[in-house]
């Protein structure tokens, strides 16, 4: 008798773990969604603001182009140079918007190449084909996003401030590919990629979030430099 009830209590015990494991997947599950919600929301009042200033700039054009006739008509080019380029420095602060395809995606490279253009990077974006359909919502933000911000970070404290985004398929693999120029060995001197405060490379935040997350889709990570730049390479299996 004392040995069925001590069998039974053991049979009750694990199904109460295993319910609790399941709670708590799910937990994370609509904490996923939710946030991936909360992400496509911005990336639509993002557009929506962008298509208003694109109206905005296409109403604004026949006053100027009115104004810049006028003075060309009158023979003041010193006037005309001045105003073309006071437009020009306005259509260049206009910020373009990159379409993916991924919404996800959308929002996170549209958002980080908005930083590049404040910080002065020059940033090369190739977005290929490469869906991440294995992937959370929440661990792609977190693998892409450490990814470019380290990028972001190092470049910097560089002179020639350069970065290269790519996303694409390869033998079964989603990539993300993300580099960097430098100036010296990142490597050389923290070749465990550490993070410290007195790294100025920075190149060790959240690394080991990067490497946890892409394992954790049984995928490979691989850190290294090529021709002036530091790379890191994520392979996603499909």
């Amino acid at each position: 008798m004392f040995c069925n009830k001590k069998k039974e209590i053991e049979e009750l015990t694990q199904k109460l773990l295993e319910l609790e494991a399941q709670n708590k997947d799910l937990k994370y599950e609509l904490d996923s969604y939710k946030w991936q919600m909360e992400e496509i929301n911005k990336q639509e009042e993002e557009i929506r603001q962008l298509h208003q200033n694109t109206r905005k700039l296409k109403h604004d054009m026949r006053n100027h182009l009115m104004v810049m006739t006028s003075y060309i008509n009158s023979g003041d080019y010193e006037n005309a140079r001045n105003y073309i380029s006071e437009i020009l420095d306005k259509l260049n602060a206009v910020r373009s918007y990159v379409e993916t395809g991924n919404p996800l995606l959308n929002h996170i490279l549209n958002d980080k190449l908005e930083i590049c253009r404040q910080e002065e990077i020059d940033v090369k974006a190739d977005i290929g084909k490469a869906s991440f359909e294995k992937m959370k919502g929440i661990d792609f933000s977190a693998v892409f996003s450490n990814a470019v911000d380290n990028a972001i970070e190092a470049e910097r404290r560089e002179e020639r401030k350069e970065i290269s985004i790519s996303v694409y398929e390869k033998k079964g693999y989603d990539v993300i590919s993300i580099k960097n120029r430098i100036s010296k060995s990142v490597l050389e001197e923290n070749p465990d990629l550490k993070s410290t405060k007195t790294d100025s490379e920075k190149h060790g935040f959240g690394v080991n979030q990067i490497k946890e997350i892409v394992e954790s889709y049984s995928g490979m990570t691989d850190f290294y430099e090529e021709d002036g730049f530091f790379i890191v390479n994520m392979f996603i299996p499909k």
